[in-house]
């Protein structure tokens, strides 16, 4: 269950982290962000300066800026990384003229076909932004929106041209039909440039309360599989389920007619990662079975950072499948330190 963080620790945290780019060595994204909210939202805000400390060599100076971002020619800037520091600026300018919640109904269906940007961590950011905010605004808070809806724009990458394939009824099955890319291809962006056919699923829904179940449903299987595909790649596929968590942690701040949509850009996002890094199924039975308090407890102690995400995702669902999936991700992905 989610903790309100009345400490201002989580505050001071990312007040730390908007001294920083949202990427590294131009194309690493910064998850302290991520972490320090999932963590605060767990109930472990005590631990987020000690984990910043630990991973303040993942961290580069914010960028320079280039030319403003502007309401006529952000088309063009979008997905221009050289601009990141821009776009920042022109969402703290939208966010210090309008509640944040009509800021992202604006920009989300703009954005929501780049969700790929930033190995999906752009849609991630924002998803995490839009929890905090919900458990309470303040100016730290809303920074943080801005920071990851300008890394958003500036990361923004859609994939076109795709061939739908019959998909099954559930998400779980319709993971299962999801063909695997040709071998030998390295890195995300060439990864994600050999997906050519995708498996369709749901595409009847038209109704935003449907589309919500399908999406939750969709975190779930992600979640599920992930402890017995995880070792095909076990950082990689953490965003099979991540992504789609954030889109649907954002749903309740969007207007209904954006939920179907959001369910579309989630599945072939998903899909996408599935097929990029396949593995053959195997059994997989926790050592011991954890509450989600000692879960979250034990991603901390590693922490990774996708780890940590994960597990929080993993919360979400709440299932002893995917508490042993949280597990799973811990004993194969190597620590922090």
């Amino acid at each position: 269950m989610d903790t309100i963080d009345t400490s201002g620790r989580l505050e001071e945290a990312l007040e730390r982290v908007h001294a920083t780019g949202p990427e590294r060595l131009g194309r690493l994204s910064n998850h302290a962000p991520m972490v320090v909210e999932a963590l605060a939202a767990r109930g472990q805000a005590g631990s987020v300066h000690h984990w910043l400390d630990l991973y303040r060599d993942h961290l580069e100076d914010f960028p320079d800026r280039v030319a403003p971002v502007t309401d006529d020619n952000w088309p063009s800037a979008l997905g221009d990384r050289r601009r990141v520091a821009d776009w920042i600026d022109h969402f703290s300018r939208a966010l210090a003229e309008q509640p944040w919640r009509s800021v992202l109904a604006t920009w989300w269906p703009r954005l929501l076909p780049g969700l790929y940007g930033g190995a999906t961590h752009t849609v991630i950011r924002v998803g995490h932004a839009v929890r905090a905010l919900r458990a309470g605004e303040n100016a730290p808070r809303l920074t943080e929106l801005a920071h990851a809806l300008g890394y958003w724009g500036a990361a923004h990458q859609s994939v076109t041209g795709l061939t739908e394939l019959p998909g099954a009824v559930t998400a779980a099955a319709s993971l299962d039909a999801v063909e695997p890319i040709a071998g030998g291809v390295a890195g995300f962006p060439a990864r994600l440039a050999a997906v050519r056919r995708l498996p369709l699923w749901a595409p009847d829904v038209t109704d935003p309360d449907t589309a919500r179940a399908r999406l939750t449903e969709l975190v779930a299987a992600a979640v599920h599989r992930y402890a017995t595909h995880g070792h095909g790649e076990e950082t990689m596929l953490v965003h099979a389920s991540t992504a789609p968590n954030a889109v649907l942690r954002t749903l309740d701040s969007l207007p209904r007619e954006l939920w179907v949509p959001s369910l579309r850009a989630a599945w072939s996002a998903t899909a996408a990662v599935t097929a990029m890094y396949p593995a053959e199924a195997v059994d997989y039975t926790p050592p011991a079975r954890l509450t989600a308090q000692e879960v979250m407890a034990a991603a901390l102690a590693h922490g990774d950072e996708h780890v940590v995400k994960f597990a929080d995702t993993a919360l979400d669902v709440g299932d002893e499948r995917a508490l042993a999936a949280a597990q799973r991700a811990i004993e194969i992905s190597v620590p922090l330190v």
